[in-house]
This record gives C-alpha cells, structure tokens and sequence, in this order.
C-alpha cells in the first residue's frame, strides 16, 4: 500500500522540494480532485486516467441473514477509468 506520505516523499526526492512542499502539493491535487467529482465535473489527468461521478439508482436488496427485502438509497460514486498509457505499463 501506498499512502499520501510515501507519494510526497518520493515527489519531494525526485524533485529537490522539502517534504512538507511537497505533501502540500499532493493533498492539492487530491482536494481538486474532490472539488471536481462534489460539483459533478469529469477529471481526466492524460496518461493516468479519469475519475468521473456515476449514479447508482435506487435497488433492492436481501438482507443474508434475515432474507428480508430492503430498499437501497440511490448514491452517488467516483469511477476511476485508467488511461491505455496505465493499462499497458500494468499488463507488461
């Protein structure tokens, strides 16, 4: 697993910036992100991929346990779609 440090950390090495620069650079790429998807806009970063907002429509469902019939709300959820750049370095 990676997380935000470990990102920022490498991005800080490879481009002579301090830690904390560089983590400040990577929580704004994700809080535009985020700023994007709560006002429903498409983000597409080229040779990565696109996050993009779906609609899952109101469903039922049965509770395992039980075997009752319950409603599921409709919601919102964020897609990601990797570009052909991404698919192709994972399938080398």
């Amino acid at each position: 697993m990676t997380t935000t440090n470990e990102i920022a950390d490498k991005i800080a090495g490879d481009h002579s910036l301090t830690k904390t620069q560089s983590k400040a650079i990577v929580e704004a790429v994700f809080s535009a992100i985020t700023s994007a998807a709560t006002s429903g806009a498409e983000t597409s970063i080229p040779g990565f991929g696109k996050f993009k907002v779906k609609e899952t429509p109101e469903r039922e469902a049965r509770n395992p346990g039980t075997g009752a019939v319950i409603k599921v709300a409709a919601a919102k959820k964020l897609a990601f779609t990797p570009a052909k750049a991404l698919k192709d370095a994972l399938n080398k």
